[in-house]
Parts: structure tokens; sequence; C-alpha cells
């Protein structure tokens, strides 16, 4: 959950008029939010993975600062870029580790905490295919998953990123978990 703080949106917004000191105090203020989500997305890697959540903050980050084209607005729309970043080093690394390993794919935990079933164990290949599927047949869906999935985000803060009802969120979460589920039948263990 994303948490108050220091005013990040203000920080955002001179960093993106081109106020390096507000940079500065960005990555202060959201350092541990960004470890909390770095961390959140290596519980769902296999259990010797080898890009610790120290690793990933500090790749996401250097990620983060080189983005010249965002027209940076809000916190929730950093924290959902943030997300979407941290998931694609963790595609890298797992093609790497896939590459490396010649066909032995890393597998993570498919679940919804909220509904508590079984986490299903899930390529991680196979599951940013088919995310990458489900975003092109339907958008929001996708980036719903993603900010829910790998960015850890709340019902409310997602509708917030989406500028969508609550209620809209949790229809297209069913929906897209659904999708995602008939997707990916043949990849559970």
């Amino acid at each position: 959950m994303l948490k108050a703080g220091p005013d990040v949106t203000g920080l955002l917004v001179a960093w993106s008029k081109g106020d390096q000191g507000a940079r500065s105090r960005l990555i202060e203020a959201v350092y541990a939010e960004l470890r909390r989500l770095a961390r959140g997305y290596l519980q769902r890697e296999r259990p010797d993975h080898s890009l610790p959540p120290t690793a990933l903050v500090h790749e996401a980050y250097l990620k983060l600062i080189d983005q010249r084209q965002v027209h940076w607005q809000n916190r929730s729309q950093f924290f959902a870029i943030a997300a979407h970043v941290m998931r694609r080093i963790l595609v890298d690394h797992a093609r790497s580790h896939y590459a490396l390993k010649r066909g032995a794919g890393d597998r993570v935990p498919l679940e919804d905490r909220d509904a508590g079933f079984e986490p299903l164990g899930v390529d991680v290949l196979a599951l940013d295919v088919a995310l990458e599927r489900l975003s092109n047949a339907y958008p929001r869906q996708g980036q719903l998953v993603e900010l829910r999935f790998f960015g850890g985000l709340t019902v409310e803060e997602i509708a917030a990123v989406l500028d969508v009802a609550p209620i809209t969120v949790k229809r297209d979460w069913a929906l897209a978990k659904a999708w995602l589920y008939r997707e990916l039948q043949g990849q559970v263990v």
C-alpha cells in the first residue's frame, strides 16, 4: 500500500521541471516503498534467485532517472512505472537465467492472496508472454495485473492510477485472473 509521507507529487513535478535536488529528495522519499515493491516481486521468484531487493531497487532507480520522456504527474503514476520497470528487469533476469539453464524455466506463484486460493507455479516467461497477450487484447486489465500482482497496489490505488471506480477494478481483476488462468493452464505445475 502506498503510504502518505513527503510530497512525492510535488517532488516529481519539480524534477520534471529540471530540479535535480528534487530528484535526490524523491529517491529518499520513495526508497522504502520501492524496497517493499522489490521484496514483493522477489517473494514470487524462485528461492535461489540471485538478485536481492536492494539490487532490484537500484537497477530500477537507474532506469527511472533515465526517463526523459515521462511527464511525472503524481505518486501513483510513479509507482505504476516503477512496478513496470521492476517487472521488466525480473523478466530479463529470468530470460538470462533460462538461457544459462537451457530450458529450466523460472517459476512464480500465480495467486490472489485476497481470494485465498492456492498459488499455482507458473513459468515466469510464460506469465510474461500471457500478460503481454492480455495487455494487447485488454490494455486496462493488463495494466491492472501489473499493478496488483507485481506492484502490490490496492484496489483503491489502482482505481486512482487507472482513473476508474474501485468496482471497475474489481471486475477487471476477476476478468484478468480468469483470462490468465485459462492462458496458463498448460504452464501450471
